[in-house]
């Protein structure tokens, strides 16, 4: 006992003695922090799930309502042309006069516009067509009467008559779609009718190298393949931003791109032909700096004398960056913009001038110079003061010369073509599309001129 009482001394002194070290030793105080994690942090927003209205539409990734609103919408075109082919065994046998007539049957899409069955195509899925067939989404067939092309634009006009309102898709503004905007792509490629395809905007103002026409294209990442030609592009809310037209392949199929004829171009065209029978094209007067690619919008060289950007106090030098607040970056988009416009109609033109930014109200004037792509020529009609001094009823004038040959042979700009393959050149649109139907193709083209002398001289060019 006494043993026990001994070691429990020993140890109460012991544990004295060790604490009283430890306080001499580390006299500070000592705190154990514990670190607990914060609350995580949860911020209300609005998003229902519940589509409620188009905008909800518009911005979900959903395509089945906008596909419902344009498939019963978008036709298939059928056009038959008679072309004649001819066999040299009948020349050589006599069996015949060496030629066959046959009939060659294209396919491409369409969409219908109107209720009562008017319909935009594609220029190039009905060129040349002696008959035109339609056939709805419900298999019905109807004759398709021709109102109007627009080949420089690709665009073409049908008419079918039913005894009932037909699904038509409604115009968009093709200027506020954006780039990265969903898309669907409707048409009938391969004879596949009804074939709907998604993808997104990927480009806008466009141009293609080697397409003669449209510089303004939207460009999307939607299967197109042929067929789908005259096909809709539409938003998510199935409203018509586009009419397909064109893919960049070389294979002939789809590889990643394809592209479209804006809606505002489109519509412009459409009422046009309704209205005029023939397309109102717009221009500000101006030439501008094509070569000059570091610019960024577009650079005037030259203002005409009676256009509207004279008028209005644009200048040469001033750089266009915006019309009616889109900006613009490139000659296609500035392009683009006046193609959707018509004669006599203003336009917000704001270009640099001189690091200043300065906004003009244009009046646009219809054009009256065309550019023939194969002779690399700008021809203008003739003013009443040219068409009297020469004793002219039409006529075409040179005001733009990108040939070398014409350079050789010493034709010049203020050169006035009279006659093209010995006929008479009644303006300057009819003399482009002459020069362009016979330039190139192997055969030579004659041209006569009256020089900057007035006298008229003839040249030959392959």
């Amino acid at each position: 006992m006494k043993k026990f009482f001994g070691f429990l001394g020993m140890a109460v002194l012991g544990g004295a003695l060790t604490l009283g070290g430890y306080k001499m030793l580390f006299n500070e105080e000592v705190i154990v922090e514990r670190t607990l994690p914060e609350p995580i942090k949860t911020v209300n927003t609005n998003f229902n799930p519940t589509y409620k209205n188009d905008a909800i539409i518009a911005n979900s990734i959903d395509f089945t309502i906008a596909a419902e609103r344009s498939v019963n919408s978008v036709v298939h075109v059928k056009n038959t042309a008679v072309r004649t082919r001819v066999n040299p065994y009948d020349l050589i046998f006599g069996g015949g006069n060496g030629k066959r007539k046959y009939e060659q049957v294209g396919t491409g899409s369409g969409v219908i516009i109107s209720q009562d069955g008017y319909i935009v195509t594609n220029n190039h899925v009905i060129a040349n067509a002696t008959n035109i067939e339609i056939t709805l989404n419900n298999k019905q067939k109807y004759p398709a009467e021709l109102i109007g092309t627009d080949k420089e634009n690709d665009i073409a006009l049908l008419k079918i008559d039913t005894d009932v309102d037909l699904p038509y898709i409604p115009f968009a503004n093709s200027d506020n779609i954006k780039i990265g905007e969903w898309v669907l792509a409707v048409g009938n490629p391969y004879n596949l009718t009804s074939t709907v395809t998604a993808g997104i905007v990927s480009a806008k103002g466009r141009d293609l190298e080697g397409n003669a026409g449209v510089e303004s294209f939207i460009q999307s990442d939607a299967a197109v393949n042929p067929g789908n030609s005259g096909g809709a592009l539409v938003n998510t809310r199935g409203e018509l931003v586009g009419i397909n037209t064109a893919i960049s392949s070389k294979t002939g199929s789809f590889i990643g791109y394809s592209f479209a004829v804006p809606s505002n171009i489109a519509k412009k065209i459409v009422d046009d032909l309704l209205e005029f029978g023939t397309v109102q094209e717009a221009i500000l007067g101006i030439n501008y700096d094509q070569r000059d690619k570091d610019i960024n919008g577009v650079k005037i060289t030259a203002v005409a004398d009676d256009g509207g950007a004279k008028k209005a106090g644009l200048k040469s030098g001033d750089v266009i960056k915006k019309v009616n607040n889109v900006k613009i970056s490139k000659f296609s988009e500035l392009r683009g913009q006046l193609t959707a416009k018509r004669p006599g109609d203003f336009v917000d033109i704001t270009v640099d001038r001189d690091g200043e930014f300065i906004t003009k109200s244009v009046k646009l004037s219809k054009k009256d110079s065309y550019i023939s792509r194969s002779l690399s020529v700008v021809l203008k009609d003739l003013n009443k003061k040219e068409k009297k001094k020469y004793d002219l009823k039409g006529g075409a004038k040179i005001i733009q010369n990108g040939n070398k040959n014409l350079d050789y042979y010493g034709v010049k700009e203020g050169f006035i073509i009279t006659e093209i393959n010995k006929k008479p050149v009644l303006n300057a649109s009819e003399a482009a599309k002459a020069i362009d139907a016979s330039y190139g193709n192997g055969r030579p083209i004659y041209i006569e001129v009256i020089n900057l002398d007035g006298e008229r001289e003839r040249y030959a060019f392959r």
